[in-house]
């Protein structure tokens, strides 16, 4: 099973967005709030949202085409 992990933060509507695709895909992913990490504060600060799966990220913007493309 693969790990997919959605960077992001609180109050972000873009990562709200980026959640409803992969539920629209029954995708459950990790959530990883950036604001409790300096180290990923600084690395996506203002990349958010980004999905990782196995050292890969797809940046926003995304729709489900992209995101079964990244899956696959």
């Amino acid at each position: 099973m693969t790990v997919v992990e959605l960077y992001g933060t609180a109050c972000c509507h873009l990562c709200d967005e980026a959640e409803a695709v992969l539920q629209s895909l029954g995708i459950h992913a990790l959530h990883l709030d950036i604001a409790d990490d300096d180290s990923l504060l600084e690395k996506y600060g203002t990349r958010i949202p980004v999905l990782r799966r196995a050292g890969a990220e797809l940046g926003w913007p995304f729709d489900a085409a992209a995101v079964r493309r990244f899956l696959a």
